[in-house]
């Protein structure tokens, strides 16, 4: 199928599609004319890396991911312990933010309109 079908029967752009395929996610063949020509697999496999996308892989820890992912047969150990790495490696990033939201709040919370200056300005 063409880039075009692909992008359709996925709701994925044709140049997010060229960038996965540039970043070695997606392989496709090229017609004599230069065309793209993904094969029928190519529907799961970009809802896949969608889906890898939504939950905030890299491009790069895909490459490294996608065989596994993709072949039963060489699912391993080291997949599940990568995908949960990735799982704590957010959950301290969310742990960082709700702390940086905190601070923000009691600066917020400290300033009071009484401290505003009347007629000040500020950028």
């Amino acid at each position: 199928m063409r880039i075009g079908e692909l992008s359709a029967r996925t709701g994925v752009s044709a140049r997010s599609i060229r960038y996965y395929e540039q970043q070695g996610l997606l392989a496709a063949v090229r017609t004599a004319a230069g065309q793209r020509v993904f094969a029928e697999s190519a529907v799961e496999r970009v809802r896949l890396i969608r889906r890898l996308f939504d939950a905030g892989l890299s491009s790069r820890r895909m490459s490294e991911l996608l065989p596994c992912v993709t072949d039963p047969a060489i699912r391993t150990r080291w997949l599940t312990d990568r995908l949960r790495e990735e799982r704590t490696r957010m959950e301290a990033e969310m742990a960082q933010l709700a702390h940086a939201v905190a601070v923000l709040d009691e600066i917020v919370t400290d300033m009071t309109v009484a401290d505003a200056v009347p007629g000040g300005a500020c950028p």
